[in-house]
């Protein structure tokens, strides 16, 4: 495999993450509850933390734990019935659809298990998909494009389509496209779930490098005990409950 080039995604003309503030987000007492016919059910009880710049995180737990919830809340794909979500010190809890976006657009960086790559776009242009939405110019957005392939091993499969890469390009695709914005932030729902164990650890040596060298704040989701080792600190929910809340990696 083509190595890697040195994980440097600083760009002059994008915002100096180390001027920006350290909390990056803060829940209080965070819920989320969903009717089920004339029932409601509580999917989420009372959540609460805080992480700065540079948190690496993983948020684990078994089936129907409220892990997946808690991501969508995080990621401003859902929004709480109840508490406080602060991200960069604004309370973004119940912003509305457009106010979501603008988040998303602005703060937040998305790696996927399944990829979510559009099958008809080649490998350039699935990661201009962010810059596109933020309004960049052509040229500027086909730059940034090729910068993010070369750091993540793929320039030369540029004009590549998903269909012709195997897992883990596609999956290195996805992380590409998820810095293409700058972001304040990056969530991983399950990044090494479709992947064999030798792809699973070059793809999370890349989210190590994000954290150890970029000081990005990383949030993944993972059932897979070895995935959630790589983070600083760990948490476990059970029935919608923060029940563990430990140190990880140091």
């Amino acid at each position: 495999m083509k190595q890697m080039a040195r994980l440097s995604i600083m760009n002059p003309q994008l915002p100096n993450m180390s001027q920006a503030i350290p909390n990056v987000i803060r829940l209080e007492k965070l819920t989320k509850d969903y009717s089920m016919g004339q029932e409601k059910v509580r999917a989420l009880k009372g959540i609460s933390f805080a992480l700065n710049q540079g948190d690496y995180l993983a948020i684990i737990g078994s089936s129907g734990s409220g892990k997946s919830t808690l991501l969508n809340i995080l990621g401003c794909l859902d929004s709480p019935t109840g508490g406080e979500y602060l991200l960069d010190g604004r309370n973004v809890a119940h912003y509305d659809d457009p106010g979501l976006s603008a988040i998303r657009r602005e703060k937040l960086g998305y790696i996927f298990q399944s990829f979510n790559l559009i099958a008809s776009l080649s490998v350039l242009e699935n990661i201009e998909v962010p810059l596109y939405y933020m309004g960049w110019h052509e040229r500027r957005s086909r730059d940034r494009a090729r910068e993010l392939a070369d750091l993540v091993g793929l320039g030369d499969r540029c004009s590549h389509r998903p269909n012709q890469l195997s897992g883990g390009q596609r999956q290195r695709v996805a992380i590409a496209r998820a810095l293409a914005n700058n972001p304040r932030m990056i969530l991983a729902d399950e990044p090494t779930g479709n992947l064999d164990l030798k792809t699973s650890g070059e793809i999370m040596a890349i989210l190590d490098r994000l954290v150890n060298e970029e000081k990005r704040t990383v949030i993944l989701v993972t059932h897979e005990l070895e995935v959630a080792g790589h983070a600083r600190r760990v948490i476990r929910l059970s029935d919608g409950e923060i029940v563990e809340d430990r140190a990880g990696k140091v």
